[in-house]
């Protein structure tokens, strides 16, 4: 061979190489696109259905968040602290408020936005929104914030708000986080004021989460605040509890994967929607329709929703739903989306029906229809039906029990004593303050998976 011909050899050589290596590194990293999308998932309460008659089915649809990809920077974060700092939050509440929130500032990065109002009689900005770059001046505003006055809550969450929107065209997760430990007595004051309130946020892709402090502060405002807008909600018995719940909600804050979450559940002809179990959602015709702000990595978050399904013969195989979520990636900022469908077969067979249970779906049906319980015990309660509410307890405990029994699980074990012991105080001492706030704050979290810190 002559060496022009041998040269030519290496060039065509080192070209084909670089091809290869450059589809393997396509494939590569189209794989790793793969693996870090929002994956969706559709399953029945049972894959195989009773043959002829009319009946009910549970799905669950799931969506299964990644976790954030290696060496990749993460979102950037436009954060608003309103603390409530009325004379009720003297001592030592107010002490550990200041420590959570100056540990919730060390953790942020240069390129985050972070804002701090504080409410009292008055609504004061004490730190407008800017990046975290020089920290000692903000790190002295929180010093010197000292409790006094009356609790003007609305005002301090719309006073938050308003530090977001000041950089609410770009690319952060919003978040409003709201703490209080008293009633709002200054300005709007009812649930479905806040509620609303949090329903507006929501659109604005603004997520308010709430904490409680001690037992004097309303439930219920804060729950149907963080309820509209897709915040979190916690209950802090005490001061001491502050750090540890601000830790948990700012890793949850720092760890998005997806914005501004559509869900989609389109029904067959023929099959109808019954209602969504424990979320809000939009039922129009045969089509269903969720929405979630964000979703954190690593995390698990579904809906359950029952449907209505025609008798078909045995043997049969029918579709019954197809689900499809469409979000924003915040690394990439593109719209990306996933789906997925059920289906399920029919026979007069009862084992094949009885073995073909799903007992995870089975199981998160039951412990949200016990949080839901939980809220009718709250309702009843209020209405001064004491044995009512303890009876709505004790079926739902009833019911876990069973599931507990039949598949050996001690969560739902767990769950169902937990049920019978607020039954049985209920009926020897009514509903405290401490035990109404414990049982709204775990309803909420159980309905909308909370991530457990």
């Amino acid at each position: 061979m002559s060496p022009k011909f041998i040269r030519t050899l290496k060039v065509a050589a080192v070209f084909i190489v670089s091809i290869v290596m450059g589809t393997q590194a396509l494939d590569a990293s189209r794989a790793t696109a793969a693996q870090n999308r929002v994956t969706c998932r559709v399953e029945t309460d049972r894959s195989v259905l009773p043959a002829d008659d009319p009946q009910n089915v549970i799905l669950k649809i799931t969506l299964d968040a990644p976790t954030v990809p290696e060496n990749t920077t993460r979102p950037r974060v436009n954060i608003a602290l309103v603390m409530d700092h009325s004379g009720s939050m003297g001592g030592t509440k107010i002490q550990m408020a200041k420590a959570a929130a100056m540990e919730a500032l060390s953790r942020l990065g240069k390129d985050d936005v972070f804002s701090l109002v504080t409410y009292a009689t008055d609504v004061t900005t004490r730190v407008p929104a800017q990046q975290v770059r020089e920290t000692a001046a903000i790190i002295n505003a929180i010093k010197g914030i000292e409790a006094s006055g009356n609790t003007a809550l609305f005002g301090g969450v719309s006073q938050g708000a308003a530090e977001i929107r000041k950089n609410i065209e770009g690319d952060y997760v919003h978040r409003v986080v709201l703490l209080s430990d008293g009633l709002a007595n200054v300005g709007p004051r009812n649930p479905s004021d806040l509620g609303r309130l949090g329903a507006g946020l929501f659109k604005e892709n603004i997520s308010v989460t709430t904490v409680g402090v001690g037992t004097d502060y309303n439930e219920d405002l804060m729950a149907q605040l963080a309820q509209k807008s897709d915040g979190n909600t916690y209950f802090a018995e005490s001061g001491t509890d502050l750090p540890r719940i601000f830790a948990a909600e700012l890793g949850n804050v720092l760890n998005v994967v997806a914005k501004q979450v559509v869900v989609t559940i389109t029904l067959p002809s023929g099959i109808e929607p019954v209602e969504i179990i424990g979320r809000e959602g939009r039922i129009r015709d045969n089509h269903i329709e969720l929405t979630m702000n964000q979703l954190y990595g690593g995390q698990e978050k579904f809906a359950l929703v029952e449907v209505r399904m025609p008798g078909h013969k045995a043997g049969s195989v029918v579709e019954i739903a197809k689900a499809e979520v469409s979000y924003q990636d915040p690394f990439s900022m593109k719209t990306l989306n996933s789906q997925a469908k059920a289906t399920a077969r029919f026979s007069r067979d009862r084992d094949k029906v009885a073995a073909s249970t799903n007992a995870q779906v089975i199981k998160d049906y039951q412990l949200n229809l016990n949080a839901l319980a939980q809220e009718k015990a709250i309702e009843l309660s209020d209405q001064g039906k004491t044995k009512e509410a303890a009876q709505e307890l004790r079926q739902s405990a009833a019911a876990l029990k069973g599931y507990a029994g039949k598949y050996n699980d001690k969560q739902a074990l767990e769950e169902a004593r937990d049920a019978e012991i607020q039954a049985d105080m209920l009926e020897t001492q009514g509903m405290s303050k401490k035990s109404r706030k414990a049982l709204r704050t775990k309803s909420y979290q159980m309905k909308n998976q909370q991530i457990q810190k």
